[in-house]
């Protein structure tokens, strides 16, 4: 198990933490916590970008970088795209993300 964090948007700045197994996607544990936040509408196959996340050091410069299709759908982001945002979808926990910490964006619509 590790321990996963996410940071709603400013004013409320609402921390949840989870724990989860390794193995699934972050959008995929958010989804099933019902975590306010994460719409993913399309469910993880990544055609929507309803799952942006902006990804905090150092666990940023940790995940793969990304592959261009995730690179095209950060450009449909309601919020402003960021040098760490990523689309939950595409982080798949493993060990080494005991203490991730993600922020939410403002909308993802």
């Amino acid at each position: 198990m590790i321990t996963i964090h996410l940071v709603g948007p400013a004013p409320a700045d609402t921390n949840t933490r989870l724990e989860c197994e390794t193995g699934r996607s972050l959008m995929e544990v958010a989804v099933s916590n019902q975590v306010k936040g994460i719409e993913a509408d399309c469910g993880g196959m990544m055609s929507c970008a309803t799952c942006h996340v902006y990804v905090r050091e150092p666990f940023a410069a940790q995940l793969p970088p990304p592959g261009e299709e995730e690179l095209a759908m950060l450009g449909f982001t309601a919020a402003p795209r960021q040098a760490n945002s990523r689309l939950s979808c595409q982080i798949r926990l493993t060990d080494a993300l005991d203490g991730l910490t993600v922020e939410l964006p403002s909308t993802q619509h």
